[in-house]
């Protein structure tokens, strides 16, 4: 797929510096929040549901892997990426006897409700190869529904928020870059994302970063 033509500006594919690093992961979250606002009416005013999902990947083409897992969400008829974090790269939890990941969140508006959302997200899993021989194990691609919107839920297939997403790093850094800024847990993530990094949980560093279509339009607006 060309990803150009999709709507998906790449930078190039080795780990970013320090200094542009966080200089650029800055400036984009700035975009992210301005945005923020706008998607979110946008969604309440389509009925949708905003949601949060990571995404992950340490086997093959790990970047590629995500970026395809965010171009099948888009493509999904009920589904509509808004805003995207940049790229992490983080040391493997629990399982550690397997190479580093490439961690990063979107933000979608979305007509489906809870389950048939992560049942739509463990379909693209599959697409892309994803089997479940180890726990925390290596894997093609990693789809988790972390939040969506007020949903409090125990189902056993699906815990909302994710009970585990306060806990590691890989998801509360790219989680703070796309946040919204009037979420309850906006504060909460921030200061956990913040505490991470100073230090060095999980290893974790900027990668790469992604123009996602959809933030510019809503940034234009």
């Amino acid at each position: 797929m060309n990803f150009a033509e999709s709507g998906i500006d790449m930078d190039n594919n080795s780990p970013l510096n320090d200094k542009s690093a966080s200089v650029r992961a800055t400036d984009s979250a700035s975009n992210r929040q301005a945005s923020a606002a706008d998607s979110k009416k946008s969604c309440a005013e389509s009925r949708g549901f905003e949601a949060y999902i990571a995404l992950g990947s340490n086997v093959g083409d790990r970047e590629r892997l995500i970026t395809e897992a965010l171009l099948m969400l888009q493509a999904h008829p009920a589904i509509e990426v808004l805003r995207v974090s940049g790229i992490y790269e983080t040391e493997p939890v629990g399982y550690t006897q397997q190479p580093a990941f490439l961690n990063m969140t979107a933000a979608v508006c979305t007509s489906l409700e809870p389950l048939a959302l992560l049942r739509a997200m463990l379909s693209i899993e599959k697409q892309l190869g994803r089997t479940r021989d180890i726990r925390w194990g290596p894997r093609t691609i990693d789809l988790d529904l972390l939040l969506m919107e007020d949903v409090a839920m125990e189902a056993g297939e699906l815990n909302l928020p994710h009970p585990r997403m306060m806990e590691r790093a890989f998801v509360l850094v790219p989680l703070r870059d796309i946040l919204e800024s009037g979420h309850p847990l906006k504060e909460q993530v921030d200061q956990a994302a913040a505490l991470a990094l100073e230090d060095g949980g999980e290893g974790i560093k900027l990668w790469n970063m992604i123009k996602w279509h959809n933030e510019s339009a809503h940034s234009e607006n």
